[in-house]
């Protein structure tokens, strides 16, 4: 029996699992929540599952148990229902390299049996434009770098106004301004009620450009939720010429894990109310000479390493 769909849920899963003939389990019992309007961030290392598990909510490929909703719908089974609301690409586009991309985008769009052919042109030279391909569009594609081709592929995602846009890896092979460019549209798109669906192994993407995120690995869903909520808590630091000091008082504070290095005294903000400016009072009334104080803003890398024990990519 299917469970009910969330209403504000965009993408739904349970205990969704994907195991091959050669008996490894690529996805194991899944439970995934994407909010409708978010940018969600599906992380985790390559060879976690991520493609996997973006294929069978696509219906590209049965699950082995388990459920998936899209759009509040049962997938693969209402897949003609669901799927002209929702765009996508995954590992990379398929392209004709003989054709230029703007003839590309035609046959993608001549596919769509819903797509006006009368509006045709207008609507790959703006899908061109929106992506930077404009200048390079009457270009062959198999001279296209791989930039370019990820970027003709997130056109042919925007061919039609989507409720759902789903991303692998969306702006691999970019340089800098590249991703810079795509993270922009990305933002623009969701501001514009497009639900984005992002699977990357970058965790600075991730944070950069993403309302909601889950981590997975090896498989399996480590947690989910607000990006802000999955980082760990920031660490207190604070630099003086009096660290022993400093120490005894922040730690009578309720500061903990306080460790001192040189003229430098860092610890874990107390679980309890207490507000950093109340330390940094504390501090001065014993006579601390305070020259700098803060909180070290914490990263889903950090996150990351606290739940696997395991490193990551941060930046490529």
């Amino acid at each position: 029996m299917q469970p009910a769909a969330t209403a504000e849920a965009v993408i739904e899963t349970h205990a969704l699992t994907k195991r091959f003939r050669d008996g490894g389990l690529a996805v194991d019992h899944l439970d995934l929540t994407v909010p409708r309007g978010s940018i969600f961030g599906f992380l985790g290392p390559n060879g976690s599952g991520k493609t996997t598990t973006i294929r069978m909510l696509l219906g590209l490929i049965e699950p082995t148990s388990g459920s998936a909703r899209l759009l509040g719908q049962p997938m693969p089974r209402a897949a003609r229902t669901v799927l002209p609301g929702v765009g996508a690409l995954i590992e990379g586009p398929a392209l004709y390299g003989f054709l230029s991309g703007r003839d590309n985008l035609i046959r993608y769009d001549s596919a769509d049996p819903e797509a006006d052919p009368r509006t045709r042109c207008a609507r790959v030279d703006a899908a061109l434009h929106r992506v930077g391909l404009g200048p390079a569009a009457g270009k062959k594609a198999k001279a296209y770098s791989l930039g370019m081709k990820q970027r003709l592929g997130l056109a042919a995602a925007l061919l039609q106004p989507r409720r759902l846009l789903v991303l692998d890896e969306p702006t691999n092979g970019l340089d800098p301004q590249g991703m810079r460019e795509i993270r922009i549209l990305i933002r623009e798109l969701a501001g514009d009620g497009t639900t984005v669906f992002l699977s990357s192994h970058l965790l600075d993407e991730i944070e950069q450009v993403c309302t909601h995120a889950a981590v997975m690995a090896r498989g399996r869903l480590i947690t989910q939720g607000p990006v802000g909520d999955l980082a760990t808590p920031g660490r207190l630091v604070v630099t003086t010429p009096d660290p022993g000091e400093a120490a005894r008082v922040l730690m009578e504070s309720g500061v903990g894990e306080v460790i001192i290095a040189d003229n430098r005294v860092s610890g874990e903000l107390p679980s309890d109310e207490t507000e950093p400016a109340d330390l940094n009072a504390a501090l001065v009334r014993a006579g601390v000479r305070v020259r700098a104080f803060g909180v070290e803003r914490a990263s889903l890398e950090d996150a990351f390493v606290a739940l696997t024990g395991e490193g990551f990519d941060v930046a490529g």
